[in-house]
């Protein structure tokens, strides 16, 4: 069996890598430049090491006419929203039917990219049948497995996650699922339908947006009381099932996102999911908080906010990764920006080319000097090696360290310190 895998990101990439181990893949992108690069062993997403490309049975194409001679097809493509935080298919539906353009009669095709439960069946499936002239279920067989893979994340490596599988039919299920089997050593889960599969994956990140969202109204309560909000929760975990999460910046791909894409669902079927829509807007808007506070705490120190100078420290979604998408330190530097403050950016993972592209933003080569507040946004092992001598020869008068993840709570004593 040949397989090809669609969409070769942070989760298709070592997807098709991995199955390369035993069988021969196609690995499809549209972006020939990233080919180009994971043709000479280099990950675009720099994830994965130069050895990890080494000895596999794969073939690099940004020509969908190279579908055809699988019979196995995975697709992993991004799910993002709009602007007005609806789903957009757009990505998934264009490769969809670049897929359905290739199938054949006994071929497969599994989808990865996180939807909403429904989506498949309603979406997906018709658009291959259009596309091939084929029947789902009689010709060809379809399936669900979503993507669970952490960016970043060296312990909990996709062999090492316990993969959800679904079918169309009790057939497609049992093809599909000895399919993953191949590669997955945490073993399988067979879900009852694809819409099980679905849901299961959209509530995990729902799941854990709640729960952040709690954790930041808390911390804009306790900061009305003075107190440090890690303090109360490193107090509040000494109980044996109290649950770990903590206040922060909620984006990237995945949680920002997916709640999104559960309450779609629920509002076209006349439900207004109020629990996650709440949480969403607690999240949403805690860049803009975070701004306000410390520009609060500037003028306090009796300085004019628009000569007011400010360093950011990461803009990547989440730590030790180059990801960019959705991420909410770019809420922070846009509303320090609104009040007319001048800000520096830094980030040693991001690539410059892709914020400009992204954000209109300018990252900075280095760091200079004179600052009144600097912010910790992202906790990139490179920033949590630092001391308080470092940011006090870079800071001004009376500056501020706003620390978001609570890195150096008791370790700073010269500079006011501030964290959610």
């Amino acid at each position: 069996m040949k397989i090809s895998v669609t969409g070769l990101g942070y989760v298709g990439l070592p997807l098709a890598l991995e199955f390369a181990k035993n069988f021969p893949v196609i690995g499809f992108d549209i972006r020939e430049d990233r080919i180009k690069l994971m043709e000479k062993g280099e990950d675009p997403s720099h994830e994965l090491l130069p050895e990890e490309f080494m000895g596999k049975n794969i073939q690099f194409t940004a020509d969908p006419k190279n579908l055809k001679k699988a019979s196995f097809h995975i697709i992993a493509v991004p799910t993002p929203i709009d602007d007005h935080n609806l789903p957009d298919l757009t990505i998934l539906l264009n490769a969809t039917s670049l897929v359905g353009k290739q199938l054949k009669r006994g071929d497969y095709v599994v989808f990865e990219s996180t939807v909403y439960p429904g989506c498949t069946e309603e979406e997906c499936i018709p658009l291959l049948e259009k596309e091939c002239g084929l029947s789902c279920g009689k010709d060809f067989k379809v399936g669900f497995s979503p993507e669970r893979i952490n960016p970043g994340d060296r312990e909990h490596t996709l062999t090492k996650i316990v993969k959800v599988v679904s079918g169309c039919d009790d057939e497609a299920l049992e093809i599909i699922s000895k399919t993953y089997e191949m590669i997955i050593e945490a073993g399988i889960h067979r879900a009852g339908s694809i819409k099980i599969a679905e849901a299961a994956k959209i509530i995990e990140n729902t799941q854990r947006d709640i729960n952040i969202a709690f954790m930041n109204e808390l911390s804009i309560i306790f900061n009305r009381m003075n107190i440090n909000t890690y303090e109360v929760l490193e107090a509040a975990g000494t109980k044996w099932n109290f649950l770990n999460f903590f206040p922060g910046l909620v984006g990237g791909h995945c949680i920002g996102v997916d709640p999104y894409y559960l309450s779609y669902k629920a509002r076209e079927l006349g439900y207004h999911a109020q629990i996650i829509n709440s949480g969403r807007f607690v999240n949403d808007s805690m860049g803009a908080y975070i701004a306000k506070q410390t520009v609060k705490k500037i003028i306090a120190q009796k300085k004019n906010i628009s000569e007011a100078k400010v360093l950011i420290l990461g803009i990547t979604f989440k730590e030790n990764v180059s990801d960019i998408r959705n991420s909410k330190v770019v809420d922070v530097i846009k509303e320090f920006i609104s009040f007319g403050v001048e800000v520096d950016v830094i980030d040693p993972y991001a690539s410059k080319k892709e914020v400009r592209e992204e954000f209109g933003l300018d990252l900075k080569e280095k760091v200079s000097k004179g600052y009144d507040a600097i912010v910790l946004a992202v906790n990139h092992k490179e920033y949590s090696m630092l001391n308080e001598e470092y940011f006090t020869s870079i800071a001004n008068e009376k500056t501020i360290l706003v620390d978001i993840k609570g890195t150096y709570k008791g370790k700073i004593n010269k500079l006011e310190y501030w964290s959610l």
